[in-house]
């Protein structure tokens, strides 16, 4: 009797460390669940909205971009993803006297999940709403990569959080979900955010992750897709570009082409797009590009020309990314020589 005993208590003993290793591991937060619920089919349901021509073009100021404003608040209110500016009120308004020429009064949209542990620290992740509107001969520019791609991308990621976050599985830090108009009239969107009216203190931002145009294949990459252009990721945080990519390496395996980052880059695209209102901050930053193609600034940049599979890879990497930054124990740094520099 006293063996089977034994016997019996060792088994209970295992059975027991063998549940609370489940529970450990159930309790443990996996990013690759909360990943994988950006799908394909969400970003093109979303983006055959938004880049419809319903939607006009989405020129700053103007019906379109009031049409796409209500769509990106509609879904943060159906996600219950609050804003951080106050309940129910996700618009940042940007007068019409901070733009140059005949423009009317705008609004970025901003949404957030509020870190558990280190609310004070925020990631940025950025994509602009704006488009160039109608031409002059009535034809409508949808912008399905530029930049639908980048705003149906955050709204997923967003999503994921989210639903981590309803898992007891939040982020350390807060994540600012940030939708920036005016950028094609000179980034004055995100200028406004930053130059003006940061919602979080700028010192307190971590990093800024922009998305502008990941939708599509250009001509270099026609025989090799699993590519994304990236830039400015070592320009002011070594550590950032390092992160990028060990999350890459880990959980994606795409192949980062950063052609456009050379200082002698013509095409000057680390001074082109909004995050770069954030790096003339000290901020440190990654733009996520996919290059350009023949239907850009045209009308027949259209959903139909989305490569939704590519698009839900990409905005997984930018999750990835996103997670590694929110919840890691020490933020990124900026370099020595620039952290110097720092006056935001």
């Amino acid at each position: 009797m006293q063996k089977i005993t034994f016997i019996v208590c060792i088994t209970l003993l295992l059975i027991g460390c063998s549940t609370s290793k489940n529970k450990k591991n159930k309790d443990e937060a996996n990013p690759i669940e909360y990943a994988n619920t950006i799908t394909p089919e969400e970003l093109k349901d979303m983006l055959y909205t938004y880049a419809s021509d319903e939607f006009e073009g989405r020129k700053t100021g103007e019906p379109g971009q009031k049409k796409a404003i209500e769509f990106i608040k509609n879904k943060y209110i159906a996600n219950e993803i609050p804003s951080p500016i106050a309940e129910g009120d996700y618009f940042q308004e940007i007068p019409a006297s901070f733009f140059k020429g005949d423009i009317k009064t705008s609004e970025n949209v901003v949404a957030y999940i509020k870190g558990s542990e280190k609310p004070d620290e925020i990631v940025i992740i950025s994509a602009h709403l704006d488009h160039i509107g109608i031409s002059k001969n009535g034809d409508i520019n949808n912008g399905a990569d530029d930049d639908g791609s980048g705003t149906v991308a955050i709204i997923e990621i967003a999503e994921a959080f989210k639903t981590a976050e309803k898992n007891g599985h939040g982020p350390k830090r807060s994540i600012l979900f940030l939708h920036v108009t005016g950028e094609e009239l000179g980034l004055y969107g995100s200028r406004y955010y930053t130059d003006e009216d940061p919602i979080f203190p700028l010192k307190n931002t971590v990093a800024n992750l922009n998305i502008d145009m990941i939708g599509r294949i250009d001509q270099k990459h026609k025989k090799s897709p699993n590519y994304l252009y990236l830039i400015g990721s070592d320009k002011l945080s070594k550590e950032l570009h390092d992160v990028s990519e060990a999350v890459n390496k880990e959980f994606i395996n795409m192949k980062f082409d950063y052609t456009y980052n050379a200082k002698n880059d013509p095409n000057r695209f680390y001074y082109r797009s909004d995050h770069y209102n954030f790096a003339k901050h000290n901020v440190p930053v990654i733009f996520y590009f996919n290059g350009t193609h023949a239907d850009y600034h045209r009308p027949t940049d259209t959903p139909d020309k989305i490569e939704y599979e590519l698009l839900a890879k990409r905005a997984k990497l930018i999750f990835h990314t996103a997670w590694e930054l929110a919840n890691r124990e020490e933020r990124v740094k900026l370099d020595e020589k620039k952290s110097k520099d720092t006056s935001s």
